[in-house]
C-alpha cells in the first residue's frame, strides 16, 4: 500500500558485484526528474503513490521481467509515469524493463500516448530503446477487436487473447472479478472514471428480502457489522449509485446470501466472505 511496507530497499546491480542500497529513493529520484522534464511538462503531476510501491515491489522481486499494469488508476497520469520511473531505475543499475500492460479504455489511443511518453523520455534522458519498450494489449480481445484497432492505429506490440481463444460462441463464458474492498481492517475503494467499475468499501453481508407472494423484492448490501433486516420491519433501501432511486421495503422473509466457507487463517475452518 505504501513505501513502508518495503522493509528490503536494496537491489544488486545486473552485471556487477555492486549493490543499490535504496532502489527505493532512487525510483522516488526518477519521478521528480520526470516530473521537471520539459518534454513532458503538463502530462502529468502527482501520481498514485500506492500504486508506485507495488510497482516497485513487483520490480524488485522481479528486476528482469517487469512488466506493469498500468491502468488501476489512470493511465497516463499515474500508471505510465510510475511505470517509467521504475524502469528508468531498472536501467541505471543494469536491467532492462519489459513493458506494460493495458487493459482497459482505448487500446488504440492509449498505446499511441504510451509509445509519445516513451519516445519522449529517450530523447530526454539518452535512455536507447526506451521509445520501443513493449505494449501488450487485453481485455475481451476477439476478431472484431483485432479488425478495430488495425483500421484505428496503434502501437500495441503484443495481443493477450484468452476468454475468446478457449470459449465457443455458443457456451460463452461468464466473467468474474475479484475486488479488494478491505486491507488489514481498513477498507479500500477503487476509483475509475467509469462508474459502474467504482466499488464500495468494506466488508459486507447481503440479504434477499421476500414478499408475501414468495418473490424476491430486491438484493439488500450492508456493512459487516450493521444490524441485520428482519422480516416485518420496514427497510429503506437505496441504489449504490443513483441517488433518486430508493423505497422503503417490508420483507416477509430474509435470506442471508454469503456462506462463510474458509476464513482465511491458517487452522481455521470458517470463512471470510469474497464480496
Amino acid at each position: 500500500m505504501n513505501f513502508d511496507e518495503i522493509t528490503e530497499r536494496s537491489l544488486p546491480y545486473a552485471n556487477s558485484s555492486k549493490v543499490c542500497q535504496d532502489f527505493v529513493s532512487l525510483i522516488q529520484h526518477w519521478l521528480s526528474k520526470l516530473q521537471a522534464a520539459d518534454s513532458l511538462q503538463g502530462v502529468f503531476s502527482e501520481t498514485n503513490q500506492s500504486e508506485l510501491a507495488a510497482f516497485t515491489s513487483y520490480a524488485m522481486a522481479l528486476p528482469t521481467e517487469f512488466l506493469a499494469l498500468v491502468d488501476t488508476y489512470d493511465v497516463m497520469r499515474s500508471g505510465i509515469p510510475n511505470f517509467c520511473a521504475v524502469a528508468l531505475a531498472l536501467h541505471e543499475v543494469g536491467y532492462k524493463a519489459k513493458g506494460i500492460r493495458l487493459d482497459s479504455g482505448d487500446l488504440a489511443y492509449f498505446s499511441i500516448e504510451a509509445r509519445k511518453f516513451f519516445c519522449a523520455i529517450e530523447e530526454e534522458f539518452g535512455v536507447s530503446n526506451f521509445g520501443r519498450l513493449n505494449i501488450t494489449a487485453s481485455n475481451d480481445i476477439n476478431e472484431a477487436t483485432l479488425d478495430a484497432l488495425n483500421k484505428q492505429g496503434h502501437e500495441v506490440d503484443a495481443f493477450g487473447i484468452g476468454t475468446h481463444l478457449v470459449t465457443c460462441y455458443t457456451q460463452p463464458a461468464l466473467g468474474g472479478v475479484y475486488k479488494l474492498v478491505q486491507i488489514n481492517g481498513q477498507p479500500r475503494i477503487k476509483l475509475s472514471e467509469d462508474l459502474t467499475k467504482v466499488t464500495i468499501p468494506c466488508k459486507k453481508q447481503c440479504y434477499r428480502l421476500y414478499g408475501k407472494d414468495g418473490y424476491a423484492l430486491v438484493d439488500l448490501m450492508i456493512g459487516e457489522n450493521e444490524p441485520p433486516p428482519k422480516a416485518g420491519e420496514r427497510i429503506l433501501c437505496r441504489h449504490p449509485f443513483t441517488e433518486s432511486k430508493r423505497a422503503y421495503v417490508i420483507p416477509r422473509r430474509v435470506e442471508q446470501l454469503y456462506k462463510c466457507f474458509w476464513a482465511g487463517k491458517s487452522g481455521c475452518c470458517s470463512a471470510s466472505k469474497l464480496l
